[in-house]
């Protein structure tokens, strides 16, 4: 018995001419929301029937002479509910329920009535990540001003908007070079009078916001709190990797040059001991030398046969079978 009267109100919308109007609906996930169903003053709903036309067309609520049904299967299934003055509540929201919507209505003279809505669904803003990074001009002496880089940023979110906020004034206006990155980094110059000075960075979508607050001259004259990074942290690491980086340069050029040839099969290790200096600091690359180019081209079992080692005859022998105990072949020490 619903069928026809569900039948008829297609056939209404297909043959009859309607008025169409249009409206945009905002709401986080989680949440729920109300689509309202408009009407004009006068109009007496016979019938209703709410669809989903986008990004599927489905059927989700009905209205017919006094009777509200919900039970379609849709993907709001058991989230929708259908109100006595005709309304569709849908909750709670997901992140996939965005999309159009329409209610279409017909009075007791025949006379039809839709109405178009546009579903945004968006994820509640998270609180954002404030660093700070500071430019000091030296550190003979604590500079009058402090130069901040304060950058903000939001987890795993879009269609976001930043902006900044100074504490404990009234008034204040951001200068446009004073922001960067669609105002996702903050420049500001500090000045002793600026200890107490906080900046709070707000992030914000169409249906949430949260901020997060850092008092940037707390960083200024001291080492960077976790969470915070100066440039000379950059340092720190830079140097270390640019001449990590010279050392493998280099290695390569010597691997090419004398760690080739075939004058190699006949090279030994030789250690030279000099009693004013340590033993690993006068032979280290030699060592280094002979045993890669050897392993490298030929292998460290079939080149290195024997390691000979010069003292002075004042000096007792040192065995060097720790050093070479991994070797299958026998190993002599000569004074």
């Amino acid at each position: 018995m619903a069928m026809r009267p569900l039948w008829s109100l297609l056939l209404w919308e297909a043959l009859l001419p309607i008025t169409v109007t249009g409206a945009q609906v905002l709401s986080k996930v989680g949440g729920s929301v109300l689509l309202v169903a408009a009407r004009p003053p006068g109009f007496q709903v016979r019938e209703a029937i709410w669809r989903s036309l986008w990004p599927s067309e489905e059927l989700l609520a009905t209205f017919f002479r006094g009777s509200l049904e919900t039970l379609y299967h849709s993907r709001f299934l058991g989230r929708a509910q259908l109100h006595s003055n005709l309304s569709l509540e849908l909750g709670p929201l997901e992140s996939g329920d965005s999309g159009n919507f329409s209610v279409l209505m017909v009075d007791t003279r025949g006379k039809t009535w839709t109405q178009t809505l546009q579903l945004k669904v968006y994820d509640a803003v998270p609180r954002p990540v404030v660093q700070v990074f500071i430019a000091v001009g030296g550190d003979a002496q604590p500079p009058k001003t402090c130069q901040v880089f304060l950058s903000c940023w939001a987890p795993n979110i879009s269609e976001i908007t930043y902006s900044w906020r100074r504490e404990t004034t009234m008034d204040f206006g951001m200068e446009p070079h004073s922001l960067f990155t669609d105002g996702q980094v903050l420049s500001v110059s500090l000045g002793p009078g600026d200890r107490g000075v906080a900046y709070s960075c707000i992030v914000s979508n169409p249906v949430s916001w949260d901020l997060a607050t850092v008092t940037p001259w707390d960083s200024c004259h001291h080492e960077a709190a976790p969470g915070k990074a100066s440039y000379k942290d950059v340092l720190l690491v830079a140097v270390p990797v640019s001449l990590l980086l010279m050392l493998v340069t280099l290695f390569s050029a010597w691997h090419w040059g004398p760690c080739s040839g075939p004058h190699l099969r006949s090279k030994q290790l030789w250690m030279r001991w000099d009693p004013q200096l340590s033993l690993h600091k006068v032979t280290l690359s030699n060592l280094i030398s002979t045993v890669v180019c050897s392993v490298v081209h030929h292998g460290l079992a079939e080149q290195i046969h024997t390691a000979q080692i010069k003292f002075p005859s004042s000096m007792t022998h040192l065995s060097t079978s720790g050093l070479m105990n991994s070797l299958p072949k026998k190993h002599e020490v000569l004074p």
